[in-house]
C-alpha cells in the first residue's frame, strides 16, 4: 500500500477493509469473533477479542496467537483474511455448510484465476480432495500451472487445526509457519480436506491502492444496487457514493455526483443532488438538496424543506417547509416551520469561552431575513420577525419585529463633478 496506515485499516465506503470482513464474518453469529492483529494496532478495535500476533512470522503463527482467545472451542473455526472486503455473508454460509456436510477435518474456500500470480495453488488428489495448498514461492514447474487459487479463507475442525499448527515448521522459501501447510498435515493423516468454490471477485484480496479503488467501485455498485431494486432512483449509479450505513426510502431520488456517508437518512420523495455530500444528516420527505450543498453531521431537514446552491448546514435542525436556498452558512441553530433565509445568510455559532460548546442560534417560525444577514450566536429571532438585509444580528428580535442593524447611507450630491478626487484612473 506504500502507506503508515496498516493495509487492513485503510478505508473504502466508509469501512475498513477488516470491518467488511467482520461484518460479513458477524452473519455466522460467531462466538466468538476474534481478529488477530500486530501490536500497533490492537487498539484499533471494539466490540470483539482481539489477539496480538507480536511478530509476523507467517499465517499460521497468526493464527496460533488466537488460541487462547478460542480456549475450549469444540466447534468449527472459520479462518478469513482480513483484506477481502467482498466477500459476501452468502458465500460464508455456503462455505459452513459444505463443510459439514462433507464431513471434513477442514475446508477451503478456492476460486480460478486464469493468472495465478501470487496465489498459493491448490493440488487435489485423483478422487477431488484437497491434497495441498502450495505457495507461491514453492512451486516447482509442473504446479505452476494450476489456476485453481487458495483465497486463505478456511473452515477447521477446532480439534483437530491446533494439533496440526503444533506440527508446522518453517521450511519453506520464506521462512514462516503457513497455515496452508496445515491443510497438508491433515491429507498426510488421511483425513478429508474438502474445497467450495467461489468467484474471484469475491475472494481476491486488497494489496494496492489501484485493488482498494476497484473494490471500493465494485462494492459501491452492489450497494446501489441494492437500494435501486429497493424503489430508491439512483440517476447514475456510477457518480453516487453510499455507506452501507445509510438509509434511503423508497421514491427517494439521489441525482449524480453525491456523497451520502455515516448514519445518513434520506425520506421518501426527497430530491438529493447533483453535487451534494451529506455525512449523518436527516433528509425528511420532499425534502429538496442542492446542488452543491454540504450537509454535516447533526443536520436536519424536516419535511418539505430545502437546502439549495452552495449552502452549508452543520449541527441544526431546519423546520417543516423552511428553505436555504443558496450561498448560506447555517450551523449551531434552530429555525422553525415556514421561514425563508435569503441569499448570504450566516450564523456566527462561535463558543464564549474556550473549551465551552458552541453557542446556537434561534430562528422561530414565517421569519422572514434579508440578504447578507450574520446572526451573532447565542441570538433569538421571534415569531414571523423580518431582518433588513445587510444586518449583523447580535441582539434578540421580538415576534413581528423589523430588524435593521446596518450604517446609515449617506449620499454626498455633485461628488463627481468636483474634479479629480486624487485618485488614479485605473482605481
Amino acid at each position: 500500500m506504500r502507506s503508515e496506515t496498516p493495509k487492513h485499516l485503510h478505508e473504502l465506503l466508509g469501512r475498513r477493509l477488516v470491518d467488511w470482513v467482520a461484518e460479513a464474518a458477524r452473519s455466522l453469529d460467531p462466538d466468538p469473533l476474534v481478529i488477530v492483529t500486530s501490536p500497533g494496532s490492537a487498539a484499533a478495535f471494539d466490540g470483539v477479542e482481539v489477539a496480538v500476533q507480536e511478530e509476523p512470522l507467517g499465517t499460521g503463527h497468526a493464527v496460533m496467537a488466537s488460541r487462547a482467545a478460542l480456549d475450549g472451542h469444540q466447534g468449527d473455526i472459520v479462518i478469513l483474511a482480513g483484506d477481502t472486503p467482498l466477500l459476501r455473508p452468502e458465500t460464508l454460509r455456503s462455505l459452513l455448510e459444505t463443510h459439514r456436510r462433507s464431513g471434513a477435518a477442514a475446508t477451503v474456500l478456492t476460486f480460478d484465476r486464469e493468472d495465478p500470480a501470487s496465489y498459493g495453488r491448490i493440488v487435489r488428489s485423483a478422487d477431488g480432495t484437497v491434497r495441498a495448498i502450495v505457495e507461491a514461492t514453492d512451486l516447482d514447474e509442473e504446479k505452476k500451472g494450476i489456476t485453481e487459487v487458495n483465497s486463505s479463507i478456511y473452515v477447521f475442525d477446532a480439534v483437530r487445526l491446533w494439533p496440526a499448527l503444533e506440527r508446522l515448521d518453517a521450511a519453506n522459501a520464506q521462512g514462516e509457519l503457513y497455515l496452508t501447510d496445515a491443510v497438508r498435515v491433515l491429507a498426510d493423516d488421511g483425513l478429508h480436506v474438502a474445497a467450495h468454490e467461489t468467484t474471484a471477485m469475491e475472494a481476491e484480496g486488497v494489496n494496492t491502492r489501484l485493488e482498494l479503488a476497484a473494490a471500493a467501485a465494485a462494492l459501491r455498485d452492489r450497494v446501489n444496487e441494492e437500494h435501486m431494486l429497493a424503489g430508491v432512483t439512483i440517476v447514475d449509479p456510477a457518480s453516487s457514493w453510499i455507506d452501507p450505513s445509510v438509509e434511503l426510502e423508497a421514491d427517494a431520488t439521489i441525482h449524480p455526483f453525491t456523497v451520502l456517508r455515516g448514519r445518513t437518512r434520506v425520506a421518501a420523495g426527497a430530491e438529493v443532488g447533483p453535487h451534494v455530500v451529506a455525512i449523518d444528516a436527516e433528509i425528511g420527505p420532499q425534502v429538496l438538496v442542492g446542488p452543491f450543498c454540504y450537509l454535516r453531521p447533526g443536520t436536519v431537514l424536516e419535511a418539505n424543506a430545502k437546502a439549495g446552491t452552495f449552502v452549508e448546514i452543520k449541527n441544526s435542525r431546519v423546520g417543516a417547509r423552511t428553505k436555504v436556498p443558496h450561498l448560506s452558512y447555517i450551523g449551531d441553530a434552530e429555525i422553525g416551520e415556514g421561514t425563508n433565509i435569503a441569499a448570504g445568510n450566516i450564523t456566527v455559532n462561535y463558543p464564549h469561552e474556550p473549551g465551552k460548546p458552541k453557542s446556537r442560534t434561534t430562528i422561530a417560525g414565517n421569519v422572514r431575513t434579508g440578504v447578507q444577514n450574520a446572526f451573532v450566536a447565542p441570538v433569538e429571532i421571534g415569531e414571523g420577525a423580518w431582518i433588513a438585509a445587510g444586518s449583523v444580528i447580535t441582539e434578540d428580535v421580538p415576534p413581528g419585529a423589523l430588524a435593521v442593524a446596518r450604517a446609515r447611507q449617506e449620499n454626498k450630491e455633485g461628488y463627481a463633478a468636483r474634479g479629480d478626487s486624487g485618485a488614479d484612473d485605473d482605481d
